[in-house]
């Protein structure tokens, strides 16, 4: 009859806790198979020479906080190098390594040949105004009849990789591959002007030529005043303009004709 009932007792869920079911057993005198079956595991002692880790243990302590939600200080999450929010994080534009600021002094160094050069902007590696740049000439060589963009990506790459090994060995301290292609983008500039000069008038002619020659001078001078501020290489001007003139000669010539 005793295991009827505990069988019953399992089979039905009720809602005694623990302590009723403990002041029941000592009021009622009630089976002792029946009190031994309403205790919890917990409250059952091991065998003996059996080791219960303390993990698998109950803790007494009820779970206050919400579901999916932490209960730790927002301290603590601050201490743990947590941090709510955006504020803290640089902007999208310095992450890119874009700064309009040192963009618009380069171009104002280029756009004035004689105006000495700031050799620790000059060093950095932007490629966002050579990039511009090299996207303006291909439009200006567009809008006058002449698609001419894969030559214009093709001897600037050429061009940079000749004038890295020049300056690598003319200097002492040596250039990055970046600042290279940074300064003779930039001294693109007035290549792009002589461009936007062929879509309105003819440039194959003396005024043309002139004109073209002058552009070459600019862009040169420009270039080769950067490298030696930048590379310290006072004295060297004239030596790194020639190359300098050879390259953007180029650009002259898909620009003429």
């Amino acid at each position: 009859m005793s295991n009827f009932e505990q069988f019953q007792f399992d089979f039905y869920q009720s809602n005694y806790t623990i302590d009723d079911q403990e002041e029941g057993c000592n009021s009622y005198g009630s089976d002792k198979n029946l009190c031994e079956g309403r205790k919890s595991p917990t409250e059952k002692q091991s065998p003996a020479g059996a080791f219960v880790p303390s993990d698998m243990l109950l803790s007494p302590q009820s779970y206050t906080g919400q579901i999916l939600q932490p209960t730790g200080s927002p301290e603590a999450l601050s201490q743990l190098g947590y941090v709510d929010g955006f504020d803290e994080e640089p902007p999208l534009l310095e992450e890119l390594g874009i700064n309009f600021e040192h963009i618009w002094q380069k171009t104002l160094t280029v756009l004035n040949p004689m105006k000495p050069a700031d050799g620790s902007i000059m060093n950095e590696t932007d490629l966002t105004g050579p990039m511009v740049f090299c996207l303006a000439l291909g439009a200006t060589l567009l809008m006058a009849g002449k698609v001419h963009f894969g030559y214009v990506y093709g001897m600037s790459a050429i061009g940079c990789l000749a004038m890295h090994a020049l300056l690598n060995l003319m200097s002492v301290s040596g250039v990055s591959h970046g600042c290279v292609a940074s300064v003779l983008g930039y001294c693109l500039l007035p290549m792009v002007i002589l461009s936007s000069s062929a879509v309105i008038f003819s440039l194959q002619g003396v005024p043309g030529t002139v004109l073209a020659l002058f552009i070459i001078g600019w862009c040169s001078l420009s270039a080769s005043k950067i490298f030696t501020s930048a590379l310290a290489m006072e004295g060297q001007q004239l030596l790194i303009a020639y190359p300098c003139a050879l390259l953007y000669g180029l650009f002259a010539l898909l620009t003429v004709f």
